[in-house]
Order: C-alpha cells, then sequence, then structure tokens
C-alpha cells in the first residue's frame, strides 16, 4: 500500500486521522482540498508531505497563489516546499513535464526509504535490538517503507529485531494510532508506552538505540522532530544510548543555519484540551502545543539519510 500516489488524474492518500479504526482512502482533486488534508493532518510526514507538495503543483495549473498557499500549509517541515520547489521550476515545459517530475519525486522518496534503511540497519550493531522511537515514521510518513521505523522493518526482515518501544506520542498519538498498527501490519514485536516514561526505560538500560525522524535538519546538524524528541535525546545521551536520526537529504536545509532559525509551528489549543472532540480538561484551560522541538547536533549520534552518514 502506497500512502500517497498520482492515480487517474488526482492525488489519492491514506486518511491518516481515521486510523487505525478505518483505513480510508481520499481522492484530492484540487489544491484546497491539499492543504486542508495536510493541515488536519490527513497527511503527514516529512518525505510524504515532499510528495504531496510536488504532487500538488500538478494540481495548481501553475497558478502561483495555489502554489503558495500549498508551499506554506506547514512551516516546520521543509520536505513540503522542497517538493513543491522540485516541481515548480519544470512549469514553463508545460503539463507534461510537471507531471513527469512530480512522479520522479514519488520514485526517489520510494528508492531514497529503501536504502536509509538499508544504511541505518548496517550502522546498528549487535542481534536482538530494542529500539524505542516516537511518532510515526514508517510507510505512512513516506511513499512506501518510511525512515526511523524503515530502519525497523529492515532490521525485522533480518532478524535482528527484539522489540520496540513506542511512544505514544501526545496530543494526537500517532505513534499510538499509526506506529503500531504498522508495526502489527510488519509483525514486528512492540509495546506502546507513555511519552513520559522513555527517558525512565532507557535510563533502566531496557534499550539498544533510540530512532527518530526529521522534519528539519539545520546546516549544523540541529534538528526538527515531533516534540518528545529532545527528551528522548536528553535520556538518550544520559545513558549512553545511541540517538540516530533518518531522514531523506532533502530534510536537509543548508539555508538555516542552527535550530534556533527553524520555525516551530504551534498547533490549535483544543488539540491539548480535549481529544476526537471529547473535552479533557476544564472550560477555559489554556494551552500551549508546540508541535515539534529542536534536538541540538550534539546529542544526535549519526543522521543517517539515503546518500550518507552523519556524525554531528
Amino acid at each position: 500500500m502506497r500512502t500517497i500516489d498520482w492515480v487517474d488524474g488526482a492525488v489519492e492518500l491514506v486518511d491518516q486521522t481515521l486510523l487505525p479504526d478505518k483505513c480510508v482512502m481520499l481522492r484530492i482533486h484540487t489544491v484546497d482540498q491539499l492543504v486542508d488534508a495536510i493541515r488536519r493532518l490527513a497527511v503527514r510526514g516529512a518525505p510524504a508531505l515532499g510528495v504531496a507538495g510536488a504532487l500538488g503543483v500538478v494540481l495548481a495549473g501553475g497558478d502561483p497563489e495555489l502554489i503558495a498557499r500549498l508551499r506554506a500549509a506547514r512551516p516546520t517541515a521543509v520536505n513540503l516546499a522542497w517538493g513543491v520547489d522540485q516541481v515548480a521550476e519544470h512549469l514553463p515545459e508545460g503539463p507534461g513535464a510537471v507531471l513527469a517530475a512530480a512522479l520522479r519525486v514519488r520514485d526517489a522518496d520510494i528508492a531514497a526509504c529503501r536504502a536509509m534503511g538499508e544504511r541505518g540497519a548496517d550502522l546498528l550493531a549487535g542481534d536482538r535490538l530494542r529500539i524505542m522511537t516516537v511518532c510515526n515514521t514508517g510507510g505512512l510518513a513516506a511513499v512506501e517503507r518510511g525512515t526511523a521505523l524503515g530502519v525497523v522493518q529492515t532490521l525485522h526482515e533480518r532478524g535482528r529485531l527484539a522489540e520496540v518501544l513506542a511512544l505514544e506520542t501526545r496530543p494526537l498519538l500517532q505513534g499510538a494510532r499509526l506506529t503500531t498498527w504498522e508495526l502489527a501490519r510488519m509483525g514486528a514485536p512492540h509495546r506502546l508506552i507513555a511519552d513520559s516514561a522513555g527517558p525512565y526505560l532507557l535510563a533502566k538500560g531496557e534499550v539498544d538505540a533510540v530512532l527518530v525522524g526529521a522534519d528539519r535538519i539545520a546546516a549544523n546538524g540541529d534538528t526538527a522532530n515531533k516534540i518528545g524528541s529532545y527528551a528522548l535525546a536528553l535520556g538518550a545521551e544520559r545513558a549512553g544510548v545511541p540517538f540516530v536520526v533518518v531522514a531523506p537529504e532533502s530534510t536537509i536545509d543548508q539555508n538555516t543555519p542552527s535550530g534556533e532559525h527553524i520555525a516551530i509551528e504551534d498547533r490549535d489549543e483544543d488539540e491539548i484540551v480535549a481529544f476526537r472532540g471529547v473535552r479533557v480538561a476544564p472550560e477555559g484551560t489554556r494551552a500551549a502545543n508546540p508541535a515539534f522541538d529542536v534536538t541540538p547536533h550534539d546529542l544526535i549520534t549519526a543522521i543517517v539519510t539515503d546518500q550518507r552518514i552523519i556524525r554531528p
């Protein structure tokens, strides 16, 4: 199953807001529909957003206002703007060239995820590895296989995976809803844990490596990822456990000098004070809801891309 694809003149994507209860494919015919899907996280994950941006340019039909709106739909994830830019430069060549460029971005993502899985599995020493991860970085975050969870899948296929400890990933529970769904589909042993349990289990020696994805990697190696990643990096550093970031080369933003220059998306307060329409905090309660945090490069053991291993 592909998370996002171009099918018969439209973008088709999995509506991730409905998982794990239902697996529904959306057909997207307009940029407005695609922007809505991106903002409400029906499609999410840096590589998948890159492909969404690429295919969205096809839907835009050369309208610069639509392309600009698509490019800015989520500010932290650099892949979205990157995917738009990769295809928009072919607009003068006509619709056929634009579609061909978008499909090349899709196909390159599939190849990149497989390469990251192989390179990441080669990097990690030992058999029967216990892996901790946050958010969702599998095929749902890409076209196929994914980034950090792609490494997990390769380890599992090689018979080297003992267990995955998946953080639930508040407030939208991408780990509980999506990562466990993908791990179950691949038959990989796993347990779900509360976000706050991660550093404690690292301190107890129950983890061999932490694998996370990235939404933007600054030029100095600082990395923006789902909120909760920084806490895992601190816990891993204290416990002497490798903290490995897995992301395609397209996630590296040489125009952003360091993490302090990364724009962190603040999402709606309702995601904190309520869940799926049910209020969990008293009326009038205010909330802070940063969707990402920044892990400084000195806490990162390695960055695995589709082309190389970087040791910040």
